[in-house]
């Protein structure tokens, strides 16, 4: 067993449709205009009246910002919590609607698929539906991810119809 993560959930304690409450995050304007600053410098994320006359019709967060902190709110509430071996990777990125200043967003988690590992039986994959909204109930983003995680028991036998 691994100290580190011993008290933590296992891929045998997760459950497929379980969903996890994200918490929420309110977004300033120093928060956008710092984060776009160092990585997305566009005038709809720097300056006031270029955002306005944007297609987003104000300064608006980096769709990037708003997916970071989308996974400081899943690693909080999610991912620090169970025995996490690391990322495989997202799909089914959308951005639904731009992140204002003075937004605040907030979401759920969806276990969408639990699999076991052929070949590292040590390792199952949990596949998890990203859904973020603003303090109006409206989504700005979804996503899909998957990501690595221990087993606690890794002689137990695949159950049939588990995928490699």
């Amino acid at each position: 067993m691994n100290p580190i993560t011993e008290n933590r959930r296992h891929y045998e304690d997760l459950v497929e449709g379980e969903t996890i409450d994200l918490g929420r995050i309110a977004v300033s304007k120093e928060m956008i205009t710092g984060f776009a600053r160092e990585f997305d410098p566009f005038p709809f994320h720097l300056d006031e009246a270029a955002a306005k006359a944007s297609l987003l019709g104000g300064l608006a967060s980096s769709g990037w910002q708003t997916a970071a902190l989308t996974l400081r709110m899943l690693g909080d509430t999610f991912l620090t919590r169970i025995a996490s071996m690391g990322g495989l990777g997202f799909s089914d990125l959308k951005w639904k609607k731009p992140v204002m200043v003075d937004d605040t967003i907030t979401g759920t988690a969806t276990i969408a698929a639990l699999r076991r590992s052929r070949h590292h039986p040590e390792r199952g994959i949990v596949t998890v539906d990203l859904d973020v909204r603003n303090q109006r109930g409206e989504p700005v983003m979804t996503m899909r991810l998957a990501n690595l995680v221990e087993l606690r028991d890794p002689s137990l036998p695949l159950v049939e119809g588990e995928n490699p």
